[in-house]
């Protein structure tokens, strides 16, 4: 009698012939507690808990307080202040403060700010170093080979601006402030909300007080809801509100899927002698193979009295080697002899990493749907051969407003759903610089998919780019997603890498440690895995676990199990570091928890209250403060043992506590 296998047993015994009988355990440890995996409805756990969310009503909120989304906020102000029009606009930001997400280092390329601020040089912009000096070597192993910069080339750099670009975020948050804006940090959005008749109405933010293990604690508070008449998400490149949807939408339907990169940036002070403010450095080459798309990037940055320098590597996810490791490229890229020299009297001061959309023309989604639209890194306006799309991002977000500030005031319009369809937005940005900019770079990137890889890349950027500036009458495919590329372990070979020397490389402990990441060790994942068979039945069998490498902040890390009997994939949640990666990411944050008898300010409101006496009963009455001081504010006291009850309306929150 015939015996069949099911998928994952058929896989396992596959990896096993392939891999020498690799041994690990079939059964299969609960690791993913989120309620979207396993409902609060058939959890007893909760059965008795209050899961009611206060509300508040904007005309537009905005998820994401980056370029993009603070950008769209100051636009739309500046757009009903003209017309002396009242709109309510809020931004909700997961970072405890603006620009606290965003790593030091970046080149601007102005275009977009000189269109939201014609005067930005006398706003006192953090904006002032010009690029001076702009260079492109294609690196050896040893050596550094000059490539000129032809005219127009997209790498080119003059009259670009080296940015720290956390100073550059805030200041954009001060300039919405100043017009009105309404800015709430420390609020991740975790759930998209619907009107009955299926259009957009909103988000959520996160529920606080659940242990690791999904349960509620004594310190459980819901989380909050935001409705506005349009809902805007910037929340950069692969946010989780986002997927949803583009597949409540169906918003892919008709363009390639994302290919995505990742880059991991270090920011150094250096010795004054070798530091050149202005410059810029770019590299193609080693330490990568000629099939590996990556390249590297080093600025002198000049805003600041310390001599100090960002550099990075970015590297593509269709690699084809399992055992790559973009964090061990990246620190032994720093140890080539044109390099080495620079750091080895310096210090490092910050790390980062973050995922990158590389589809480009090919992949931008359908933008709007009823009651929002997507702008900026979330459907993906970088330009992958210029490594920039901060200005692409800013354009987006400044189209997307004049298109909902329209929908919105146009009362000769009647909208078939509640939520409102900004749909001129892709009009507008069809007919925009973006849209041919990003046309004419469009077959650079696939380009590095030939047999050449790296040097075709090059050629057809050198030639085909230089002569045609991307009017050919063809468009190249990306060839499917990224994770297709991949090999089985069996088929690569493992690449040694050398140990970190604690003075120019170091470890990815010591690294993660840099970036402030901080979270309750009794907290569930940040990450959730639809199935938790796939990584051993598939990722570690097949391929080894290539998310324990390409993860730049260790998140992921295959573990032997305790009973010795295999591995097990582990989880480890404290050292996230906000990289929307993973084809499952539910990335949330916790709000900041004030201790007793410490002032309590929103932010960029004056108003300030001192909460004290919370032995005992009493309230205290916040003016004007909004929903994140409200979540922030119970979430804090709660973990003092106290059951505050709260009160919001659209302008005052009132905390009351019992005895």
């Amino acid at each position: 009698m015939a015996t069949f296998m099911s998928r994952s047993q058929l896989l396992r015994y596959g990896a096993s012939i392939l891999r020498g009988q690799r041994s690990y355990s079939t059964d299969v440890p609960k690791i993913t507690t989120h309620y979207t995996i396993h409902p609060r409805d058939k959890d007893p756990r909760w059965k008795d808990v209050d899961m009611e969310r206060f509300a508040d009503e904007a005309d537009v909120v905005i998820v994401g307080g980056g370029p993009a989304g603070l950008t769209a906020a100051i636009k739309l102000k500046q757009l009903a202040n003209a017309q002396e029009k009242e709109l309510r606009v809020c931004v909700v930001e997961k970072a405890s403060e603006i620009g606290g997400h965003t790593l030091s280092g970046a080149c601007l390329e102005p275009r977009a700010l000189n269109d939201l601020f014609p005067n930005w040089k006398e706003m006192d912009a953090p904006v002032t170093q010009e690029v001076t000096s702009d260079k492109f070597y294609l690196l050896t192993q040893s050596a550094r080979i000059p490539i000129p910069l032809l005219p127009g080339i997209p790498i080119q750099n003059h009259g670009n601006y080296l940015i720290r670009l956390g100073n550059f975020v805030r200041w954009l948050g001060e300039q919405a402030e100043a017009l009105g804006v309404e800015i709430y940090p420390g609020c991740a959005a975790s759930e998209v909300l619907f009107h009955e008749d299926g259009s957009v109405k909103g988000i959520a933010t996160n529920d606080v007080g659940i242990a690791k293990d999904g349960s509620p604690k004594d310190s459980f508070e819901r989380g909050m809801e935001l409705h506005a008449k349009v809902t805007m998400f910037g929340e950069g490149c692969h946010g989780h509100l986002s997927k949803s949807l583009y597949n409540q939408f169906n918003l892919r339907e008709n363009c390639e899927p994302q290919t995505y990169g990742i880059g991991l940036k270090e920011l150094w002070e250096v010795d004054p002698a070798m530091h050149q403010p202005g410059r810029v450095e770019h590299t193609v080459g080693w330490p990568f193979d000629r099939h590996t798309y990556g390249g590297s990037f080093l600025y002198h940055l000049g805003e600041s009295d310390a001599p100090l320098v960002a550099l990075g590597v970015v590297v593509g996810l269709d690699y084809t080697n399992p055992y790559l490791n973009p964090f061990q490229e990246f620190q032994r890229f720093k140890t080539h002899p044109s390099n080495i020299k620079l750091f080895q009297n310096g210090k490092r001061i910050a790390y980062g990493a973050r995922a990158l959309n590389e589809g480009g023309f090919q992949s931008i989604p359908k933008l709007t749907f009823p009651g929002g639209c997507l702008i900026g890194c979330s459907p993906g306006f970088l330009n992958v051969p210029k490594i920039k799309g901060i200005h692409n991002a800013m354009n987006s977000a400044m189209l997307a407003s004049e298109a909902v500030f329209e929908t919105i005031t146009d009362e000769s319009k009647t909208s078939p759903t509640v939520g409102l369809d900004p749909v001129s937005f892709e009009d507008k940005i069809r007919a925009s610089w973006t849209w041919a900019e990003l046309k004419s770079v469009r077959n650079v990137r696939p380009a590095f998919h030939s047999w050449l890889g790296l040097y075709g890349g090059l050629a057809y950027t050198g030639v085909v780019y230089y002569l045609l500036r991307g009017k050919e009458p063809f468009t190249l495919s990306h060839g499917g997603t990224d994770h297709a590329r991949l090999k089985p372990a069996a088929e690569c070979k493992p690449i040694e890498y050398p140990k970190p020397d604690n003075q120019v490389t170091f470890d990815l402990l010591s690294s993660v440690a840099l970036t402030g990441t901080n979270h309750d060790h009794d907290e569930p994942p940040h990450l959730t895995l639809r199935d938790d068979s796939v990584p051993m039945a598939r990722n570690y069998a097949i391929f080894d676990g290539p998310e324990q490498r390409f993860c730049p902040a260790g998140v992921y890390e295959y573990v032997e199990k305790e009973d010795g009997s295999g591995h097990r994939l582990q989880i480890n949640a404290q050292n996230l570091s906000y990289l929307h990666r993973i084809d499952h990411p539910l990335v949330t944050s916790r709000p900041l928890r004030p201790p007793l008898n410490q002032s309590f300010t929103d932010y960029g409101n004056p108003a300030s209250t001192r909460l004290h006496n919370l032995s005992g009963s009493g309230s205290v009455h916040l003016p004007t403060v909004g929903f994140h001081d409200c979540q922030t504010v119970i979430a804090g006291y709660s973990t003092y043992g106290l059951k505050p009850i709260r009160v919001l309306s659209s302008s005052n929150f009132s905390l009351f506590w019992p005895n």
